[in-house]
């Protein structure tokens, strides 16, 4: 029998859940001191991002 291997779509799944988020965290840091607004919209988008990946992904990573 062939046996499944999943490794490749759980590292797909774990980009997808925290790529973005990094990102815009990474992008909020940089401009954190020129532009202090557009700094604190990246900071929310990474955080309901986050929540909203660990919540959806992580429920499909569950069954």
């Amino acid at each position: 029998m062939l046996d499944a291997d999943y490794t490749g779509i759980i590292v797909i799944v774990l980009c997808i859940m925290f790529g973005p988020p990094i990102l815009f965290t990474i992008v909020g840091v940089a401009n954190f001191k020129k532009r202090r607004y557009t700094a604190k919209v990246c900071f929310i988008i990474a955080a309901v991002y986050l929540l909203i990946s660990l919540g959806v992904c992580g429920s499909m990573m569950m069954l």
